[in-house]
């Protein structure tokens, strides 16, 4: 075992201030001597802005030049293919998707990163895994050999909620449905008892996100942007393939002939700019919906924070409770719990602890010291263990962007205006690192806690790629998603379902399968 040579945080505190041109500042260990240029993805919601202060920061501290690539979120990995495709290799390479980090290694356009360089240079990440998700140390191995750092976020202990109208509820006098029965009765009633008062018949029940929840009535998730697999009889299966999921679509079928789907559920909620955005909701089209995460849903007074001027006050609405209120401000949400199904079953989608992956480009390999570098900076700024400075790579300069609530150093406080900008973290250049399996302990997570969302979620029982599901997966989702719609329309029968199956497992499902099972064997199933 390698010891720990350098340790890239010594306690210290660093308080920011402009350096002059030939004085640059350093992280204490940072390597001198070549000034290396480091092209960096991260997730963003907004692009970094050329001037970004605290990009200076970390490049006159490391003595590097970053240079960030601003590839939307939503389009990341088609943006990014496209850069590969010309032939540019981002040095941090972000692996949006984990089950991505097969196709990239086998493209070649990642570096491997030995496990002493690791422990030498990325200390406080691999200590963070270690000791909190030790069940992730060895994912980033491909044939023994680390390609990508797991990036394990603690808070998808949370399943993703289900939320219904609460005022159209009270209006139309029914409580939260609690069994599949009492949801049919809640989404008819959305459809023709006129909840919202105008007098109009143009409301609908559900859309495409709360069919998942109606699924996980029979145990499983459908609509999502990889297939989900489950254990049954000591074997993995594929969801979307199991008999039971014939009665799903029976009862959905039937919604959908008599209005209780959104005809536009096809296109989805979101219609555009910010992903978890339920805009099927917030226009009052749908009454229901399992989109976004308990962080989009908060509404006016579910906890108090802290205000710009240190007092507590109850929490501002976010996101989509934000959006609709500004719309309707008589609007209302609750939360519920998944419905159960005829045997019991109930479930709303989760997503795995293993969200993505941080890599190396290949190219970055080329350049003696860089890969030690890019680590340095890659573990300064996500796992950092002393607290000012972790949040000033997290918000930004204390006392401009932020303050601290109180001694403790649990909470901080948003300074105007960017107590009120979205997304500014992203203009300024923090979040320049990656998730690290510590439980924030901010008043959000502690809110999250108590809505009881670490239970019924339905998680993929896959969480690695396979070669056979790269080659074939994105045109199995395809010819997943046509005969669930396709049945779901009534544009062919429910007896199309057995056929779609044997289409799906003659279209490289079996070879899927097999492959997944080899794994299950090995691993998961031990």
């Amino acid at each position: 075992m390698v010891p720990l040579l350098l340790v890239i945080v010594s306690g210290c505190t660093w308080e920011w201030m402009p350096p002059s041109d030939n004085e640059p500042l350093r992280a204490p260990g940072a390597s001198g001597g070549s000034r290396y240029d480091i092209s960096w993805t991260m997730h963003q919601n907004l692009p970094v802005s050329e001037d970004a202060e605290m990009v200076r920061y970390v490049e006159q501290m490391f003595n590097v030049d970053l240079d960030f690539w601003n590839l939307e979120n939503n389009k990341y990995e088609a943006l990014l293919d496209l850069k590969l495709a010309q032939g540019s290799i981002p040095d941090l390479f972000r692996i949006r998707q984990p089950q991505d980090i097969l196709k990239y290694q086998q493209q070649g356009v990642l570096a491997e990163i030995s496990e002493e360089m690791l422990a030498k240079h990325a200390p406080n990440i691999m200590k963070a895994i270690r000791e909190n998700a030790p069940d992730y140390q060895g994912y980033g191995k491909i044939d023994g050999k680390y390609y990508g750092i797991p990036v394990i976020n603690p808070t998808n202990i949370y399943r993703i909620p289900v939320v219904y109208r609460k005022d159209w509820l009270d209006k139309l006098g029914l409580p939260v449905p609690r069994t599949l029965p009492d949801f049919e009765k809640v989404v008819y009633a959305f459809t023709n008892e006129d909840p919202d008062g105008n007098g109009i018949k143009d409301t609908h029940g559900l859309s495409s996100e709360g069919m998942n929840v109606v699924f996980g009535a029979f145990g499983q998730i459908v609509f999502a942007d990889q297939l989900y697999f489950g254990a049954k009889d000591q074997r993995l299966v594929i969801g979307a393939l199991q008999s039971e999921m014939k009665e799903a679509l029976q009862y959905l079928s039937k919604w959908y002939r008599d209005g209780v789907i959104d005809p536009e559920f096809i296109t989805g909620e979101n219609k555009g700019g910010y992903k978890h955005l339920s805009h099927s909701f917030i226009n009052g089209t749908i009454g229901m919906t399992s989109m976004g995460n308990y962080y989009h849903w908060i509404q006016d007074g579910d906890y108090l924070t802290w205000n710009s001027n240190g007092n507590e006050t109850p929490v501002e609405a976010t996101f989509n409770v934000k959006e609709l209120t500004a719309i309707n401000p008589q609007a209302r949400i609750v939360f519920g719990q998944p419905f159960s199904g005829p045997d019991g079953k109930r479930g709303s989608k989760g997503y795995d602890m293993l969200m993505s992956f941080a890599a190396i480009g290949a190219d970055a390999a080329k350049e003696p010291g860089k890969m030690e570098t890019i680590l340095q900076i890659l573990d300064y700024v996500s796992a950092n263990p002393d607290p000012d400075e972790a949040a000033t790579l997290k918000y930004g300069i204390q006392g401009t962007h932020w303050q601290w609530a109180s001694d403790s150093k649990e909470d901080v406080i948003l300074l105007p205006p960017y107590d009120k900008a979205f997304s500014y973290q992203n203009t300024i250049g923090t979040g320049l690192g990656m998730t690290v399996p510590l439980m924030p302990t901010e008043r959000r997570e502690k809110w999250a806690a108590t809505l009881g969302l670490d239970q019924d979620g339905i998680y993929n029982t896959l969480t690695v790629a396979t070669p056979s599901l790269i080659k074939y997966g994105p045109e199995l989702i395809k010819l997943k998603n046509k005969a669930y719609i396709s049945i779901l329309t009534d544009d062919e029968p429910l007896e199309y379902f057995e056929t779609f199956v044997k289409e799906f497992m003659t279209a490289g499902g079996a070879q899927v399968l097999q492959e997944a099972n080899d794994w299950y064997s090995q691993h998961a199933a031990k």
